[in-house]
């Protein structure tokens, strides 16, 4: 099967706006960085003419955005060592270590969670394509704990639909930085990419999506402060963006906490500790947990031992 290139066609509506700002405000998805190497392969055009990225636009320009599709790759198989939970028919259930991409992307098409499934499944659901092969939601790199993948396309569907409206219940523990006064709190607060950064997200006032997070307070320890976060939306890094937007960073965030770290962890110290779901063919509740990995264990042991 051919795979045809997307076309993107826009209006532009301010004078004097820069190509590539105007490109990423409509292509949220992609960075500004990837907008200006796209104009520079000649494809973007503006008026039927190839422009650079800094072209100026005039109010009423036509512009086209061609998306290549990316090349085809192959995923192999490895024998990467699982932590597996729980595992049917139909559900995988792990606990993915931090460090671990969850599936391949630009670039990254060794080492990651589906390489190591494709390995130790016989079958995996085919929706999410050859790429994401049984991948019902995902965490970030640095981010450990609780994941479910699915066996085949009905426990995909079921499953996704459950993550999508939040039957399936998520709780993560994580350690941030300052004293949080309150008990409990909901952060409110869209997200979208950073308007200077395009590699982060940020809260945002325009082009961003809904976004909310409840926290509780578990154990203070002066500078930092140990919470359990809530999911009531799904958004990318909404975890970590929410707590640095309120003044409390993840400890060791590298993309939103702060520059130095005092304590020996590769990563967020954030934990996707527990799974609530309906099992989507049995129809059985089902509850799983992961322990706070070795390295989060050692700086709650450590702020304990200083109070």
């Amino acid at each position: 099967m051919i795979m045809m290139a997307e076309k993107n066609t826009y209006t532009a509506a301010a004078e004097g706006e820069r190509l590539d700002v105007f490109l990423t405000r409509q292509q949220q998805e992609l960075s500004r960085t990837h907008i200006q190497k796209l104009a520079a392969e000649g494809q973007v055009l503006v008026n039927g003419e190839k422009r650079k990225a800094n072209y100026k636009l005039k109010a009423g320009d036509s512009v086209v955005l061609t998306i290549p599709q990316p090349e085809p790759v192959s995923i192999e198989p490895e024998d990467i060592p699982l932590d597996i939970l729980y595992e049917d028919s139909d559900i995988i259930v792990i606990n993915k270590a931090r460090g671990m991409v969850v599936h391949p992307a630009a670039g990254v098409f060794r080492g990651t969670l589906v390489n190591a499934l494709l390995h130790h499944c016989s079958d995996l659901s085919g929706i999410n394509g050859e790429i994401r092969p049984g991948i019902v939601h995902r965490l970030d790199k640095d981010t450990s704990g609780v994941m479910v993948a699915a066996k085949n396309d009905r426990a995909h569907i079921d499953l996704a639909e459950q993550i999508r409206t939040k039957a399936a219940h998520r709780i993560y523990w994580a350690v941030v930085h300052g004293n949080i006064k309150e008990e409990a709190g909901i952060i409110h607060g869209a997200i979208g990419r950073h308007p200077v950064d395009r590699k982060r997200m940020a809260v945002v006032t325009e082009n961003g999506k809904d976004a909310t997070t409840e926290f509780r307070v578990l154990e203070r320890f002066g500078q930092y402060t140990l919470v359990e976060c809530k999911l009531r939306t799904g958004r990318t890094h909404q975890i970590r963006v929410h707590m640095t937007h309120i003044g409390h960073p993840v400890v060791g965030d590298p993309k939103y906490g702060r520059a130095k770290c005092p304590f020996a962890i590769q990563g967020q110290a954030l934990h996707s500790l527990s799974l609530e779901l309906t099992h989507p063919v049995t129809g059985d509740a089902m509850r799983f947990e992961a322990p706070l990995p070795e390295d989060m264990q050692k700086i709650l042991a450590a702020l304990r031992s200083r109070k």
